[in-house]
């Protein structure tokens, strides 16, 4: 063999593997700290011994994986575990990246799965001792409970003036994926003070440390704070708007009018069966056999509605029923008018903050251990692979090699479950609602709107993934045009009494009042569904006094009985 020949490959590979090993060593510089639960976590995460968090933690592997992750065992309960670096970690210069694994295997109602950065602790804590009083830097992860449904994010920030710390709340955090499958969370803070939230590796949050908007509160305090010490001048007016004190009341003014009064023009209809009372006792009932009048007092039969009383008007004593009394004006007040000496809304001035300070960068505290520290009332939670490293590309490899394969894994297992068994039944099922949607949409008063509704509906019928939201629109567009033809018009039915009937439909002018526009919109819908007037005109007027007339009280307005 010819060694001159080998030694070119022999130097090329020489040189590959040096170059892989100075890769691997710059790689493994970038990662701070890493725990993928591979091993049994007992002996390097520390549990809390704090009365409080009686939750048990276990080693165990992701449902339906050979993975194994930190899990959250038992309901209802508080949980506080920590592990401790072997060095504190300075996040205020260059780019960090704080990105986990969590798996809400039963879903998650209330209870938190968010991870705590803690700062450095006092010399004589312990890590057993870790609870919720324990100080942090970040707060990162999700929280469900109620109305709360967000990925936080919370810097405390030490105010290099008082030296306080503050926790500073990220606005508008994404919500949580209700899903049940293993997400990953990544919070990347950049040298450029911005902070970056993702899931699964898409950007869900961008926001700047130094923003008002983004940060609650902020960070940096406003230039000028209102004068605690400036208070309201006495004659400071306020009001827009006073009564007019040249305005007389009216000398035809009654305040005394009622607002009802008897209708001097009704007249007893016929038939009206003035001696006969609106119930009567149950000529079937009997006295039970075991009655007794002296422990159970004298027995009653039940009453019963009086046959006599169907067939005719009404029963009882009539009473001439009441209309709305046309000299009715109620109390006088005197009209409003602008106010000559409105100075506007007082606020106090500005002055400027004494407190107010400027920052380059945030003044992160250094990142000494990280610990969960939860109050949940789901068991199932899965956490895994917690990762904090200076480069976004070495966060990039652990989702694509140790979280990506896992989801696909879990999503199509999902799809199977939620697959429907019989696709023919659907797709039947699916062309029957259809049909009566169509045939719905062709109703009268729905006319002048078909068009949008027809759009709408085709788009629903041929993107199956839409289809719920679409039919919850066409389904709010035909009850509120409903709601409109019923009780937005300018008539209001009415009952019509005649001899032998109870309920004829009519009309009566509304007090509502609206816009020009709303007008015009109600006077079109009216020409096209206008409803048929019974004894009287379009206009509401009646050829003869209407009644409905139940139990010997009769009115003119429709639920007065």
């Amino acid at each position: 063999m010819d060694v001159r020949r080998i030694y070119p490959w022999l130097a090329s590979a020489a040189i590959l593997l040096v170059l892989r090993c100075l890769a691997f060593q710059i790689r493994a510089s970038d990662v701070i700290f890493y725990e993928s639960f591979d091993e049994s976590f007992d002996g390097r995460w520390v549990v809390s011994h704090k009365g409080d968090y009686e939750g048990v933690w276990k080693h165990s592997k992701s449902d339906g994986h050979e993975d194994y992750g930190l899990l959250v065992s038992e309901k209802a309960k508080k949980y506080a575990i920590v592990k401790e670096l072997d060095e504190n970690y300075s996040i205020k210069d260059g780019t960090v990246v704080l990105q986990y694994e969590v798996r809400l295997q039963n879903g998650l109602e209330c209870g938190g799965a968010y991870l705590k950065y803690l700062r450095p602790q006092e010399a004589d804590w312990k890590s057993k001792e870790f609870d919720n009083e324990s100080p942090y830097s970040i707060m990162f992860g999700p929280d469900k409970c109620g109305g709360t449904n967000k990925v936080h994010f919370i810097l405390k920030h030490k105010n290099p003036k008082t030296g306080e710390y503050a926790e500073h709340h990220l606005k508008h955090p994404p919500s949580v994926p209700f899903d049940k499958l293993t997400h990953v969370y990544t919070a990347i803070l950049t040298p450029g003070n911005e902070l970056r939230v993702l899931i699964d590796g898409e950007e869900k949050k961008k926001a700047s440390f130094f923003s008002a908007e983004d940060f609650e509160p902020s960070l940096i305090p406003a230039k000028t704070i209102p004068d605690p010490d400036d208070k309201k001048p006495v004659d400071w007016d306020e009001r827009v708007k006073i009564p007019d004190t040249n305005a007389v009341k009216p000398e035809d003014w009654d305040e005394d009018a009622p607002m009802e009064i008897e209708d001097e023009e009704a007249v007893k209809p016929e038939g009206w069966l003035d001696d006969e009372p609106e119930e009567i006792d149950d000529p079937e009932a009997t006295k039970p056999e075991d009655w007794d009048d002296e422990e159970d007092g004298e027995w009653e039969a039940p009453k019963i509605d009086n046959p006599k009383c169907e067939t005719a008007p009404g029963c009882g004593e009539w009473k001439r029923p009441m209309k709305r009394n046309p000299a009715y004006k109620g109390k006088w007040h005197a009209p409003m008018i602008d106010n000559p000496n409105y100075k506007g809304i007082w606020k106090p001035q500005d002055i400027p903050n004494p407190d107010y300070f400027e920052l380059e960068k945030p003044d992160f505290e250094p990142i000494s251990a990280v610990g969960i520290e939860i109050w949940t009332m789901q068991d199932g939670i899965l956490f895994d692979n917690i990762l904090i490293t200076s480069d976004e590309k070495v966060a990039e490899s652990y989702r694509a090699t140790a979280w990506k394969p896992k989801f696909e894994v879990e999503m199509e297992k999902q799809k199977k479950e939620y697959a429907l068994p019989d696709s023919d039944l659907f797709t039947r099922i699916h062309k029957k609602v259809f049909d009566v949607l169509y045939k719905i949409a062709d109703v009268h008063f729905l006319e002048p709107h078909k068009p949008k509704i027809l759009d709408l509906l085709e788009k629903a019928e041929k993107q199956p993934n839409i289809t719920l939201s679409v039919l919850v629109a066409v389904a709010v567009i035909i009850l509120s045009l409903s709601f409109k033809i019923l009780f937005g018009g300018k008539k209001k039915l009415q009952v019509k009494s005649t001899p032998g009937t109870n309920a004829v439909a009519t009309a009566q002018p509304s007090d509502r009042q609206g816009s020009s526009a709303e007008k015009e919109n109600e006077d079109e819908s009216e020409k096209e569904g206008e409803l048929p007037l019974v004894g009287g005109s379009t206009e509401g007027k009646l050829e003869e006094p209407t009644y409905c007339c139940v139990g010997g009280r009769c009115t003119t307005q429709l639920g007065d009985h």
